[in-house]
């Protein structure tokens, strides 16, 4: 082991006044990096800087540590620019310590936890170098550094690959319900319309039982919230639980199988996904809505006509009526929408396909999931 800030320098950003940013590229001028510029990229409008001998630059290989915040300690690279006082450079002595090995001891629970730990303390808010000198790092020969990294290197792109692999099999599911059926918003096909009220047997959300997530059990009925229920799968943790009693003052919002989820409230409105049946026996909250179709409509075909880009945005609209703070759709708005209702052979044939499509994400799910099984255990091995 060797002390981490014998074989790195740490370099903290600065801050020059706003009057002195510009939205342009101007000549002399050079972007100027923020955390959200790394974690929120596809939202961030650049924003630039004079140079000059006060700011402190970075280059797009270069390792840097968010210093503060939600994103405490998390690593950013890619970028090049001026970094603020919010953002922290390492800078290896890369005769005894490479770049790249170093990135990957700072991703490493051992750093992570060390610096969270830091951060949480209520009389400062972020670290400095003096806290990083208390640290260790495993600093073995260079050729093993080199072996180390070429080993997680290439684990990182089979995971990369797989992850991959699931988005084009959802993007593969999206296209052929376009095939089959076009766009269900502007219906080009002229296919029969319905509201969904008069093509479900229920239409209904639940409540949170009395003494909230303080009642909450370990094991026995499934109880759904909004935050388990995202666009097209379902979020297994942090899956609350009821015990009988609880869950018998919730009989009428019983989740059964092949149930469609939808999130009715809040940041995460719309989000829609069919109930897996390891989730069940289970209820619904308030903030959830169960959509249960009668025998003229199939659940996935219905749940992927709400993932559909227009429909969604439908959907979205429909929230933001209510405001930003009362994001809702109610009852009867649900029971109002109007829904292509394609003949029933058809949807069987999609929801078939898609049926098909789950059961090869399923597998490359578990070889994704070993694979980062794989990765987090030489993490653990090589930087303890």
């Amino acid at each position: 082991m060797t002390k981490l800030c014998d074989v790195c320098d740490f370099q903290g950003g600065s801050q020059p006044p706003k009057n002195e940013w510009s939205l342009d590229k101007r000549s002399n001028y050079v972007r100027m990096l923020q955390i959200r510029d790394f974690t929120q990229s596809e939202k961030t409008i650049p924003e630039y800087v004079k140079i000059t001998n006060s700011i402190k630059e970075c280059t797009a290989d270069d390792i840097l540590i968010a210093r503060y915040g939600a994103s405490l300690g998390k690593i950013l690279t890619g970028l090049s620019g001026a970094y603020n006082v919010a953002i922290m450079k390492a800078i290896p002595d890369t005769n005894v310590l490479r770049k790249k090995y170093l990135y990957y001891f700072l991703r490493s629970d051992y750093f992570q936890k060390f610096i969270i730990n830091v951060g949480s303390r209520a009389a400062q808010a972020g670290f400095n170098k003096e806290d990083l000198s208390r640290l260790n790092i495993p600093c073995p020969e260079l050729k093993k550094q080199d072996e180390i990294v070429q080993h997680l290197l290439l684990i990182e792109k089979i995971i990369k690959a797989r992850a991959n692999q699931l988005i084009l099999l959802d993007v593969c599911v999206k296209s052929r319900f376009v095939e089959m059926f076009g766009d269900p918003v502007l219906n080009e096909r002229k296919w029969r319309t319905n509201t969904l009220k008069n093509k479900t047997t229920k239409i209904g959300s639940g409540a949170t039982p009395r003494g909230g997530k303080g009642s909450y059990k370990n094991k026995g009925i499934s109880l759904i919230r909004s935050m388990n229920v995202y666009d097209g799968r379902f979020e297994y943790k942090d899956l609350a639980h009821l015990n009988n009693e609880q869950a018998k003052q919730l009989d009428n919002v019983e989740v059964l199988v092949n149930d469609v989820l939808f999130n009715i409230t809040g940041a995460s409105i719309a989000r829609t996904c069919i109930v897996p049946i390891d989730v069940l026996p289970a209820r619904v909250n308030q903030h959830v809505s169960i959509i249960r179709c009668n025998n003229e409509l199939d659940p996935i075909f219905v749940n992927m006509q709400f993932l559909h880009k227009s429909f969604k945005n439908i959907l979205l609209g429909i929230g933001e009526r209510g405001g930003a703070t009362r994001q809702a759709i109610t009852k009867q708005q649900l029971e109002n929408l109007m829904i292509i209702v394609p003949p029933l052979g058809l949807q069987t044939q999609f929801a078939e396909f898609v049926q098909q499509v789950d059961k090869l994400k399923a597998v490359v799910q578990k070889s994704l999931d070993e694979t980062q099984m794989l990765f987090d255990a030489l993490m653990q091995e090589y930087f303890g």
